[in-house]
Protein backbone atom coordinates (compact mmCIF):
# COMPACT_ATOMS: atom_id res chain seq x y z
CA UNK A 1 0.00 0.00 0.00
CA UNK A 2 0.82 3.76 -0.12
CA UNK A 3 2.00 5.47 2.92
CA UNK A 4 0.56 8.07 4.21
CA UNK A 5 -2.62 7.67 1.93
CA UNK A 6 -5.74 7.10 3.92
CA UNK A 7 -8.07 4.50 2.44
CA UNK A 8 -11.08 7.24 1.23
CA UNK A 9 -7.78 8.97 -1.21
CA UNK A 10 -6.63 6.17 -2.45
CA UNK A 11 -10.47 4.48 -3.29
CA UNK A 12 -10.92 8.24 -5.39
CA UNK A 13 -7.94 8.12 -6.83
CA UNK A 14 -8.60 4.27 -8.56
CA UNK A 15 -11.57 5.33 -9.44
CA UNK A 16 -10.31 8.11 -11.61
CA UNK A 17 -7.80 5.22 -13.04
CA UNK A 18 -11.27 3.48 -13.70
CA UNK A 19 -11.07 0.83 -11.13
CA UNK A 20 -13.73 -0.01 -8.89
CA UNK A 21 -12.55 -1.60 -5.41
CA UNK A 22 -15.25 -3.63 -3.20
CA UNK A 23 -15.05 -5.05 0.09
CA UNK A 24 -16.16 -8.47 0.42
CA UNK A 25 -17.61 -9.83 3.80
CA UNK A 26 -15.53 -13.22 4.19
CA UNK A 27 -15.10 -14.99 7.36
CA UNK A 28 -12.95 -17.68 5.41
CA UNK A 29 -11.00 -18.36 2.07
CA UNK A 30 -10.05 -21.59 1.19
CA UNK A 31 -7.71 -22.15 -2.34
CA UNK A 32 -7.81 -25.68 -3.37
CA UNK A 33 -4.75 -27.15 -4.70
CA UNK A 34 -3.93 -30.49 -6.28
CA UNK A 35 -2.14 -31.62 -3.60
CA UNK A 36 -2.64 -28.57 -0.74
CA UNK A 37 -5.65 -26.25 0.41
CA UNK A 38 -4.54 -22.94 1.79
CA UNK A 39 -7.09 -21.67 4.81
CA UNK A 40 -7.25 -17.92 5.41
CA UNK A 41 -8.90 -17.14 8.05
CA UNK A 42 -9.98 -13.97 9.64
CA UNK A 43 -9.29 -12.44 5.66
CA UNK A 44 -9.80 -8.91 4.85
CA UNK A 45 -11.10 -9.20 0.42
CA UNK A 46 -11.28 -7.19 -1.75
CA UNK A 47 -12.59 -7.19 -5.40
CA UNK A 48 -10.68 -4.98 -8.31
CA UNK A 49 -12.17 -4.61 -11.00
CA UNK A 50 -10.20 -2.71 -13.95
CA UNK A 51 -10.90 -3.16 -17.77
CA UNK A 52 -13.58 -5.47 -17.05
CA UNK A 53 -10.97 -7.92 -15.50
CA UNK A 54 -11.65 -8.71 -11.82
CA UNK A 55 -9.10 -9.69 -9.52
CA UNK A 56 -9.23 -10.14 -5.61
CA UNK A 57 -6.57 -9.14 -3.00
CA UNK A 58 -7.18 -11.43 0.28
CA UNK A 59 -5.15 -10.52 3.75
CA UNK A 60 -5.21 -12.86 6.19
CA UNK A 61 -3.39 -15.96 8.57
CA UNK A 62 -3.08 -19.02 6.58
CA UNK A 63 -2.87 -22.36 7.08
CA UNK A 64 -1.59 -25.30 4.73
CA UNK A 65 -3.51 -28.55 4.76
CA UNK A 66 -1.71 -31.22 3.25
CA UNK A 67 -4.29 -33.23 1.37
CA UNK A 68 -4.73 -37.08 2.07
CA UNK A 69 -6.11 -39.92 0.00
CA UNK A 70 -7.82 -43.45 1.34
CA UNK A 71 -5.47 -44.99 -0.35
CA UNK A 72 -2.09 -43.14 1.52
CA UNK A 73 -4.31 -44.11 4.78
CA UNK A 74 -4.58 -47.52 3.79
CA UNK A 75 -1.15 -47.79 3.25
CA UNK A 76 -0.21 -46.61 6.45
CA UNK A 77 -2.44 -48.24 8.45
CA UNK A 78 -1.25 -51.66 7.07
CA UNK A 79 2.86 -50.85 7.01
CA UNK A 80 2.26 -49.51 10.38
CA UNK A 81 0.13 -52.24 11.68
CA UNK A 82 -1.84 -49.20 13.35
CA UNK A 83 -5.83 -48.18 12.98
CA UNK A 84 -7.01 -45.79 9.99
CA UNK A 85 -7.19 -43.35 12.48
CA UNK A 86 -4.10 -42.90 13.81
CA UNK A 87 -2.62 -43.56 9.98
CA UNK A 88 -4.96 -39.99 9.24
CA UNK A 89 -3.86 -38.14 12.38
CA UNK A 90 0.14 -39.19 11.43
CA UNK A 91 -0.35 -38.21 7.66
CA UNK A 92 -2.05 -34.78 8.73
CA UNK A 93 1.14 -34.34 11.03
CA UNK A 94 3.81 -35.55 8.38
CA UNK A 95 2.32 -34.76 5.20
CA UNK A 96 4.54 -37.78 3.88
CA UNK A 97 4.02 -41.61 4.08
CA UNK A 98 7.17 -42.65 4.41
CA UNK A 99 7.51 -40.17 7.49
CA UNK A 100 4.43 -41.51 8.74
CA UNK A 101 5.27 -44.94 9.23
CA UNK A 102 8.85 -44.09 10.09
CA UNK A 103 7.12 -42.40 12.99
CA UNK A 104 5.66 -45.28 14.35
CA UNK A 105 8.17 -47.44 13.78
CA UNK A 106 10.64 -45.31 16.58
Amino acid sequence: MLPKINPKQLEKIARQMGMEIKNIDAERVVIECADKEIVITNPTVSKITMQNQESFQIVGETKEKVKISDEDIDIVAQKANIPREEAKKLLEETGDIVLAIKKVKK
